[in-house]
């Protein structure tokens, strides 16, 4: 859902001028099944997206039930829960109508912090929307933690951020910390995950342990 389509990126998968991709599926031009591709790691698809996407926010509120397409467009069988164990959406850093649709559609919302000033004062803009959405569009949608990123301990600041959010949010940080490692940011790159690229660095295994937090987390 990100119009710098990074996470698409990041696995390998482009999508070529003229190719329809995740906007097209909001505008409801295409399934979202004849998009998805496959991606190096065995079990994962992606529904990739595109530069196109930087329009969807001109595009979109001229549609009917604007906040409901990709929630609308996950509702298949063939896409659903049926095929998948799991779906990620991967949000743009706003909270334009891209977003909306995401926490829409979503169970449950993973937020990363990195452990910078500024990132606090996203972080409490983003719980003010998280909240809205909830109280009018999606009675069911939790947040099932913060994730600490782009952590350096020599810091005093990532120290004290870190420190803050534990302290304001204490059920809800995962206790896993993603530190800043130079594979991490190769990784891409090469249009792997870090988990393919170097499965032993420090990122990988931050990622592991985040993984199963998640997952005990339901």
């Amino acid at each position: 859902m990100d119009s710098q389509a990074n996470a698409s990126h990041g696995l390998g998968v482009r999508v070529s001028k003229g190719e329809p991709a995740i906007l097209e599926v909001l505008l409801g031009e295409v399934s979202l099944a004849s998009i998805i591709r496959s991606t190096p790691v065995a079990g994962l698809e992606v529904a990739p997206s595109s530069p196109d996407m930087a329009g969807a926010d001109v595009l979109l509120p001229t549609l009917g039930t604007r906040e409901l397409r990709l929630k609308e467009a996950l509702a298949g069988a063939s896409t659903g829960h049926a095929r998948y164990s799991f779906v990620f959406v991967d949000c743009p850093p706003s909270l334009g109508l891209l977003t909306v649709n995401a926490l829409v559609a979503a169970d449950q919302v993973i937020i990363p912090v990195q452990t910078e000033y500024y990132a606090l004062e996203g972080l409490t803009q983003l719980m003010s929307t998280v909240a809205a959405v909830k109280a009018r569009l999606n009675p069911s949608l939790r947040i099932a933690g913060l994730v600490l990123t782009m952590v350096d301990s020599r810091t005093t600041l990532a120290r004290q951020v870190e420190q803050e959010i534990r302290t304001h949010f204490p059920r809800l940080s995962f206790q896993t910390t993603v530190p800043r490692n130079v594979r991490l940011a190769e990784a891409p790159s090469h249009g792997l995950p870090v988990s393919m690229l170097d499965p032993h660095c420090s990122g990988s295994d931050a990622y592991f342990e985040l993984a199963l937090e998640v997952i005990d987390h339901g």
